[in-house]
């Protein structure tokens, strides 16, 4: 059985979850919550509660899962935060409201509707149809009788059939699914012109008395969070290729000797050909063993007239237009035969009939280059890099295993590492727990390093913010990047938060100051231009070549500014609008609209996909009502629970 569970892990997971989950949420409910009766509510449903150890157990199956999914690329700081905690906490919410719903009004599923369901799942299905023997084999081997699995289905189906005649039956007025067509798809042809900050930048000046009142105002914006500062080993296949001895005269030439045949160029011929095919009977077999001898001696007597022969003659329908061109051919690559025969002619010379595979050919040798062998002495240098390049890759798992043992044997700092690898100390200033701070953010010019991207590495910094690292002072570990990449860290200094001084951010909110000066210039310019042309003026800017733009094709122009130009109001043709653009200003020039039927297909995608948008609006306003028909509240714990860390397992 267990062999099955590993052969089908997808499929053991399907049942699992469709199985487990709605029996324990819908059967098990009352005995659950008696058995976590100390446990703290976060929220009130209706009679029930979602408790503080539901939520934790929720919470750990999504890192759980996104770490299986993701592997070493997956950062826990991505969903621990009190937006995506909140988010969780809400769908366990609406998952315990429905089921509230669902065992209240005695929502049931018919025996008919049940096996209609499990005879649609794919897991259970060969071929497109629903087959008993899979149904059967796959329960079996993961230990779960039919009567517990359609259970907990018949459980699964009730729940969802307190949404389902919402969502199935919404029904999009057409009034307003003609309406937001014609929103969707009126289109504009306009012109733009962007005034932006870099136009403005020069002409920008900032005083000290400026910088510090910026600086002052902005403490909170300009705050770090905790930091550490880190000494780290990398190794890498450089690392390994330098750790390399050196290489022997012997070893290099007893190397050479046995990949000779790599550094050996093969004979090529450059050819051209006739070929007469040999025809299906002896009497034709013989007539074209006539033919092939008669084209030779023709080709023979008068080689420089062989193109036009092969044009006019060969049978070779590929190569004949081109006179009978074969092109290069090396040693080795064709029937022993043919090989033979035309690797014996000289350049310029014309062979007799040979009779191939497919036919008699007649070859013409245009060109011919000679078996060339490299010298020891030419190829040494690349001989030299392959061997290092091997050895190093043996060196590599040598050191990766002393690079791990000495980091742990001596957790107090990396130097016995180092100085056993000849690996350098390297630091690295302002990692902190979600990322790696820039220069300008840490006032300095730049990092001593160039692999900042290791440090950004999720398991490098949960490594580096440990009990270990921070509290005992250890080193923080090694960890494996890539098969051909390992680093080991170590805290060597914690930086709390904290507001830079502003001798160390002077010059950053002096460029804050100037790009903040362009901005306000480059909109008031905009703004100022486009008075001037809603009046009447005549101006000398240069605007883009025309776009047609509408609501579902929007030529990657900034929403704020599509909002302006589709919604203004257009008397004559061309009018003017403009909008505040994250670098500036868009001033648009509007000289065409069309508020034409869209195509047929186009419209039914748009009515499905707005008929689907509709029925979400009416499930959410549905699922509201249901809350507040059971009185959900979120008590003060839930506000604990959304900054609190869940305990290591």
């Amino acid at each position: 059985m267990f062999n099955f569970i590993r052969r089908h892990q997808r499929l053991m997971q399907l049942v699992l979850l469709i199985l487990i989950l709605p029996s324990f949420v819908l059967i098990g409910v009352s005995g659950y919550s008696n058995y976590v009766s100390g446990d703290e509510d976060l929220v009130k449903v209706g009679d029930q509660a979602v408790t503080a150890q539901e939520f934790d157990m929720a919470r750990r199956n999504q890192l759980n899962d996104l770490q299986r999914s993701m592997g070493g690329a997956f950062d826990p700081a991505l969903v621990d935060t009190p937006a995506a905690k909140q988010q969780l906490l809400d769908s366990l919410v609406d998952r315990r409201v429905l089921i509230e719903i669902a065992t209240k009004e005695r929502f049931s599923v018919s025996d008919s509707a049940l096996r209609q369901a499990i005879a649609a799942m794919p897991e259970l299905q060969e071929d497109g149809v629903f087959s008993a023997q899979r149904y059967n084999q796959l329960l079996a081997g993961a230990g779960i009788t039919t009567r517990d699995f359609e259970q907990s289905q018949r459980a699964e189906l009730a729940i969802s059939r307190v949404l389902a005649p919402i969502v199935d039956t919404a029904t999009l007025p057409q009034i307003i699914n003609d309406e937001l067509q014609k929103v969707l798809m009126d289109s504009r042809t306009v012109q733009l012109h962007a005034f932006t900050a870099e136009q403005f930048l020069a002409e920008q000046s900032v005083t000290d008395e400026e910088i510090k009142a910026w600086y002052d105002a902005n403490q909170d914006a300009l705050r770090l969070p905790d930091y550490v500062n880190v000494d780290f080993l990398l190794l890498n296949e450089d690392a390994a290729v330098k750790n390399v001895a050196s290489i022997s005269e012997d070893d290099l030439q007893a190397y050479f000797d046995q990949n000779k045949a790599r550094f050996t160029s093969p004979a090529r011929i450059n050819l051209s050909h006739i070929l007469v095919l040999p025809g299906s009977d002896d009497s034709e077999h013989q007539a074209a063993q006539q033919l092939a001898k008669d084209l030779a001696a023709k080709a023979q007597a008068n080689p420089a007239d062989f193109a036009e022969l092969a044009k006019t003659s060969s049978q070779d329908r590929g190569s004949a237009q081109s006179g009978g061109e074969l092109g290069w051919i090396t040693q080795g690559n064709w029937p022993e035969v043919l090989q033979n025969a035309v690797f014996a002619l000289q350049k310029g010379e014309v062979s007799g009939v040979i009779e191939g595979p497919d036919g008699y050919h007649i070859f013409k040798a245009n060109d011919f280059l000679p078996e060339q062998k490299q010298s020891f002495e030419s190829v040494k240098a690349q001989i030299t890099d392959e061997v290092r390049q091997q050895l190093a890759a043996e060196r590599f798992a040598d050191m990766a295993t002393q690079l791990t043992n000495l980091v742990y044997e001596n957790p107090e700092n990396l130097n016995a590492a180092a100085d056993a690898l000849g690996l350098p100390i390297q630091t690295a200033q302002g990692v902190a727990r979600d990322r790696l701070l820039n220069n300008a953010e840490l006032g300095i010019d730049q990092q001593a390093f160039s692999t900042a991207a290791l440090l950004e590495d999720p398991r490098v910094r949960r490594a580096l913010y440990t009990a270990q690292s921070l509290e005992q002072q250890q080193n923080a570990g090694v960890i494996e990047l890539a098969s051909d990449s390992i680093v080991a860290v170590r805290v060597n200094q914690f930086v709390a938060a904290h507001v830079p001084s502003l001798d160390q951010l002077h010059d950053q909110v002096k460029k804050q100051l100037e790009q903040e000066k362009a901005l306000a210039a480059a909109r008031e310019a905009g703004k100022k231009q486009l008075a001037e042309l809603q009046a009447g003026a005549q101006t000398s800017i240069e605007f883009s070549e025309s776009l047609d733009v509408s609501r579902v094709d929007n030529q990657q122009i900034p929403k704020t500014t599509l909002d302006v130009l589709m919604s203004a109001e257009i008397n004559q043709l061309p009018a003017f609008v403009g909008a505040e653009s994250a670098n500036g200003f868009h001033l648009v020039k509007i000289v065409g609209k069309d508020s034409s039927s869209p195509d047929p297909m186009i419209a039914d995608f748009l009515q499905k996909q707005l008929q689907q948008l509709w029925g979400n609006a009416q499930e959410q306003v549905v699922m509201q009502a249901l809350r507040d028909q059971l009185e959900v509240k979120q008590l003060p714990a839930s506000e604990q629970a959304m900054s609190a860390e869940l305990d290591a397992e």
